[in-house]
C-alpha cells in the first residue's frame, strides 16, 4: 500500500501537481485545531459519524449498475460521531437527462470508494471504515442524518431538480456550515438547469456565483492546482480514441471551478462544470491509459476539495 501510495504521489508530482511547501504533520495540526463546520455536532468531532451502516430492504432503496443491483448505502442514524471523514452523497430526482449520465448514482459507489482509501493514503485524515470498507453513505436532504456531514456530494446536476422542502433543507445546511461539491455536468442546458435550482436555495443577487481563482486556498491546500483538467467519462474517452475530452464539442471546450461563498468568504458550494472528478476516481481500475492521463489530476483537485472543506 505505502509503495503505491508513493508511485502515485510521484506521478502526481510530475503530472505538474506540485506539493504546496509545508509538510503532512502541520496540515494535521489545522484540521485537529479547527472547529466544526456544523453547528450541533460536538467540538471533539471535527467531521463525520462512524457511519455504521443499515442494509436497504425495498426495491426503491436499489439501483442497477452493468446488470446487477446495488443497495445504496445509508447511514445509521444511531451510529456515533467522531472525526473520520466520510464520502456524503445525495440522493436527488432528476427532472430531464443528460446524455451519459445516471443522474445522483453517477460514478456510484466505486468513485466515492476509491475516494475515501485514496484520500487515506495520501493524507494524514483518517476515514470511517465499516470493517475493511470504506464507510460512504447515500443521504437525502430530507434526512436528519444530512446535518451529521459537513461535506456532500452531487453528481451530474444538470438533471437535478429540487422541491420546496429540499430546497429550504439544503440552504439551512450551508448556512450553517455546510460544503457541498457538485460534478460532472456538462454544456449550457445542464449549467442552466443548475443555475437556477442553486438559485432557488442561494439568492444570486447575495449570493453570486464566481471563478474559482488559482490563489484560492481550495487550489493550493495540498497540490497546487493550476489548471483545472477536464475529465471525461471513460466511455467518452473510448469513443473518441481518446482525441477529445470535451463531451459537448465546443460548447463544453473550457473547464470551470466556480463557487458559491458566504460573508465570510468560505466556499459554501463548489462547482467542477465541463468536466468529470470523480470518473478519473471510478474508473482508475479499468484502463491503464485512462488511468495515467486522468486519475492522477483527479485526485489531486479532490484531495484539496476535502482537507479545505474540513479545515473551514
Amino acid at each position: 500500500m505505502l509503495i503505491m501510495a508513493l508511485k502515485l504521489c510521484f506521478i502526481l508530482l510530475a503530472s505538474g501537481f506540485t506539493l504546496v511547501l509545508g509538510d503532512i504533520p502541520t496540515i494535521k495540526e489545522a484540521l485537529v485545531g479547527s472547529t466544526p463546520l456544523i453547528e450541533d455536532v460536538a467540538t471533539d468531532a471535527l467531521i463525520a459519524p462512524v457511519a455504521k451502516l443499515s442494509s436497504p430492504k425495498t426495491a426503491a432503496q436499489y439501483w442497477r449498475r452493468g446488470g446487477r443491483r446495488t443497495p445504496a448505502r445509508y447511514p445509521d442514524p444511531k451510529a456515533p460521531i467522531d472525526s473520520s471523514f466520510a464520502f456524503a452523497r445525495i440522493q436527488y430526482t432528476s427532472v430531464r437527462g443528460e446524455p451519459l449520465g445516471t443522474g445522483w448514482t453517477t460514478d456510484y459507489p466505486e468513485g466515492d470508494v476509491n475516494f475515501m482509501r485514496r484520500f487515506e493514503e495520501f493524507t494524514t485524515s483518517p476515514i470511517s471504515w465499516d470493517g475493511s470498507y470504506p464507510n460512504h453513505v447515500v443521504v437525502t436532504l430530507y434526512d436528519e442524518e444530512l446535518f451529521k456531514y459537513p461535506f456532500i456530494f452531487m453528481s451530474d446536476v444538470g438533471t437535478v431538480g429540487l422541491d420546496n422542502v429540499e430546497v429550504e433543507r439544503l440552504r439551512e445546511y450551508l448556512l450553517r456550515g455546510g460544503f457541498l461539491w457538485v460534478d460532472d455536468f456538462w454544456g449550457w442546458q445542464a449549467w442552466d438547469q443548475w443555475r437556477f435550482e442553486i438559485g432557488r436555495v442561494l439568492s444570486p443577487s447575495q449570493y453570486p456565483i464566481l471563478d474559482v481563482p488559482v490563489d484560492h486556498p481550495i487550489r493550493q491546500m495540498l497540490y497546487s492546482i493550476d489548471e483545472i483538467p477536464q475529465i471525461p467519462s471513460i466511455q467518452w474517452y473510448r469513443r473518441s480514441g481518446g482525441y477529445t475530452t470535451s463531451e459537448r464539442g465546443s460548447e463544453s471546450a473550457t473547464p470551470h471551478l466556480r463557487a458559491i461563498s458566504d460573508e465570510n468568504g468560505r466556499i459554501m458550494v463548489l462547482m467542477s462544470h465541463n468536466t468529470d472528478i470523480a470518473d478519473g476516481w471510478e474508473r482508475e481500475n479499468e484502463d491503464f491509459d485512462f488511468f495515467s492521463r486522468f486519475s492522477f489530476p483527479a485526485y489531486a483537485v479532490g484531495i484539496n476539495v476535502v482537507l479545505y472543506a474540513r479545515s473551514h
